[in-house]
């Protein structure tokens, strides 16, 4: 059995999306996989199941949220496994210790390319940092995400994926719950 995260990209902002836990939870238990759990409100989800291509899990979430739940949303899932390494290879480590709710690791469809990274960070009005690391962005708000204009929607529009984004303090709470 593997342990999978899985990811849902904006669910429960501002009225939109709006899904309970429980049933994405009672969702995953349907499905046949086993002891799913939720972290937090924003679609976090923790779960096993026989080993399976994150790719083909994400396709069978995507599809099954909408049939079943009515819920149109992207899905991000990587193992367990891989998460002690998309922590190892943040560039802002100390950032992550100092201020882990202002460092975010946006998790992506694909590996943007060098050149559209480049354009993202040249386009940076405010004193954010942006490094990319295969498919995952690692980003520093010290102003706050919340006042910042490198928005969710203007990165993916930059690098050309979609993406959903997490909190150092929420990536590494999921890493507990994946581990326990």
């Amino acid at each position: 059995m593997t342990t999978y995260i899985a990811l849902l990209r904006g669910i429960n902002v501002g009225g939109h999306n709006q899904v309970a836990m429980a049933d994405l939870r009672a969702l995953l238990a349907r499905l046949g996989f086993l002891d799913p759990q939720s972290l937090l409100q924003s679609g976090n989800l923790v779960f096993r199941s026989a080993t399976k291509s994150t790719a083909s899990l994400e396709r069978l979430l995507e599809v099954e949220t909408a049939q079943r739940l009515g819920l149109e949303t992207a899905f991000f899932v990587r193992t367990a496994e891989q998460w002690p390494a998309i922590l190892a290879r943040n560039p802002f480590s100390s950032e992550a210790k100092r201020d882990p709710g202002h460092l975010h690791v946006m998790f992506l469809k694909a590996t943007p390319e060098a050149k559209r990274v480049k354009a993202l960070q040249a386009a940076i009005s405010g004193r954010e940092l942006v490094r990319s690391r295969g498919p995952y962005l690692y980003v520093t708000y010290p102003d706050g995400a919340g006042r910042s204009r490198l928005t969710n929607a203007v990165i993916e529009k930059a690098l050309g994926t979609r993406g959903t984004a997490r909190t150092g303090n929420t990536v590494r709470r999921l890493e507990a719950l994946a581990s326990a």
